[in-house]
């Protein structure tokens, strides 16, 4: 008996432990994928935004610097020969208008002015009359007379200084400012201010700008839609593998049941076993059983606590499997040892119980049904309300049946005399609470002289469906 409840024991193991967590694991990685495809597309798409806008301000970057150069060496080729003289800019009046005409073969350049490195203007295509003035030096324009380095950006022209470019319609212009070299190249003796129309430039960064964003939105597109296919392909395997799991947990959940049944009337039968061994007590568990429900229906207890004192009532002296025949049917008083021997049968018949899913809410009423009211009991000497009231009911239970019926060691008494030993302990051996609802029952119309529950229906091994 014990290996076919080791056996049916380890077998609720496998079936509680296997497909539950992996059903869940199932609907768990379903959950993760659908949480991965979207935070994949949100980081896509994060990423392409970053990565269009860098390479869009790179694009930029690079279509100024090769305006700034070209504008530069074109202004360079064209004054450089004309201005420069020992390392010094000047300006010959005669030769005005012959640079203004070479400039205008570049027609996107606005105006150009000529600057030496102490802020005076040495020339200009446009409003000529500055000429000779000194201004301060600053911005960009500082820039490369102090770094010998060309600048360029494309501007609103919003200064003081650009009101003539204001008046000839440009909103925008591109600016470029660039050292005057002297003949070493290794010093800047003047700079050159360009003003020049961006539209071309500004219709080249648009139209690459388009390309670029276009470009990436395709590919990031392309990747998320591999990305997507690939995760519907894993979660159609997934849902399949929960179908199979799910078809399989009904299976094995349909053969845990009836292994439970088997495995509960098993234990029933070595709880019979116990009662069959002494001929005295053949049929106690089961009068336990249908006196603690009684008197628990009568308390108002229901549900699965009144399962649990069922329970407890029928196995409460499973225990006693590991008591020897001799201390068990012994017809006189047990000694000292024996005595302890036997008051290790609650704790025993707890852990034999506790192997069983749906009788663990019974393994403290079993554990504690000897315990008194008065914290005289075993086996941990609990008191009053510190002991759990479907043990408080099993003790008396067990109590009534042992006082009334015929034992080696003492007769039955008649329901008068149990009657008056239940009252006298009321309060010390027994919970007054329970001796009360015992007494309730008792005086029902169709209780029999010497059990007061027998109309009660008692509790099988399965109480409840659901």
């Amino acid at each position: 008996m014990k290996k076919a409840r080791v056996a049916a024991d380890s077998l609720f193991g496998v079936a509680a432990a296997s497909i539950t967590p992996r059903t869940w694991a199932v609907q768990r990685s379903l959950t993760l994928l659908r949480v991965f495809l979207v935070a994949s597309a949100a980081i896509l798409l994060a990423g392409a935004v970053v990565l269009s806008s860098v390479l869009s301000s790179r694009l930029k970057g690079q279509v100024i610097d090769d305006a700034r150069s070209s504008l530069a060496q074109y202004v360079d080729g064209v004054l450089h020969p004309q201005l420069v003289q020992h390392d010094a800019v000047a300006v010959h009046p005669q030769l005005s208008r012959q640079l203004v005409d070479e400039l205008r073969r570049r027609p996107e350049i606005v105006t150009v002015k000529v600057w030496r490195s102490n802020g005076v203007l040495a020339w200009t295509n446009r409003a000529r009359r500055r000429i000779g003035q000194r201004f301060e030096i600053d911005g960009s324009l500082g820039a490369a007379l102090r770094k010998n380095e060309s600048v360029a950006q494309i501007e609103v022209p919003d200064r003081e200084e650009n009101a003539v470019e204001r008046s000839l319609g440009f909103g925008r212009l591109l600016e470029v400012y660039a050292p005057i070299e002297d003949a070493s190249n290794h010093r800047a003796i003047g700079a050159y201010e360009i003003y020049a129309d961006p539209k071309r430039s500004e219709h080249l960064i648009t139209a690459n700008k388009h390309a670029i964003w276009a470009a990436v939105t395709m590919v990031f597109l392309l990747l998320y839609l591999a990305l997507a296919l690939l995760v519907r392909t894993a979660s159609r395997t997934l849902r399949r593998q929960a179908a199979s799991l799910a078809a399989r947990s009904a299976e094995l959940s349909e053969a845990y049941a009836v292994l439970e049944q088997d495995a509960l009337e098993a234990v029933a039968t070595l709880n019979a076993t116990v009662d069959a061994r002494d001929p005295y007590t053949a049929g106690h568990s089961q009068r336990v059983q249908e006196i603690a429900l009684s008197v628990a229906r009568e308390l108002g207890i229901e549900g699965r606590e009144l399962d649990a004192i069922g329970h407890a009532g029928l196995f409460h002296d499973i225990g006693k499997l590991g008591v020897p025949d001799a201390i068990l049917t012994k017809p006189a008083k047990l000694t000292e040892q024996e005595y302890e021997l036997m008051k290790q049968h609650p704790a025993d018949g707890a852990k034999i119980v506790a192997k069983f899913g749906r009788l663990r809410d019974a393994v403290p009423l079993i554990h504690h049904h000897h315990e008194r009211w008065d914290g005289q009991g075993y086996p941990h000497g609990l008191a009053a309300d510190s002991i759990p009231l479907g043990a408080a009911i099993v003790g008396l239970a067990d109590a009534w049946d042992a006082m009334t019926t015929d034992r080696p060691y003492h007769r039955a008494l008649d329901p008068a005399e149990a009657e008056a030993e239940l009252r006298k302990h009321r309060g010390t051996q027994f919970a007054p609470v329970v001796v009360d609802a015992f007494f309730r029952v008792f005086e029902r119309p169709g209780a029999t002289d010497r059990d007061p529950v027998r109309t009660t229906q008692p509790l099988r091994v399965v109480t409840r469906t659901a």
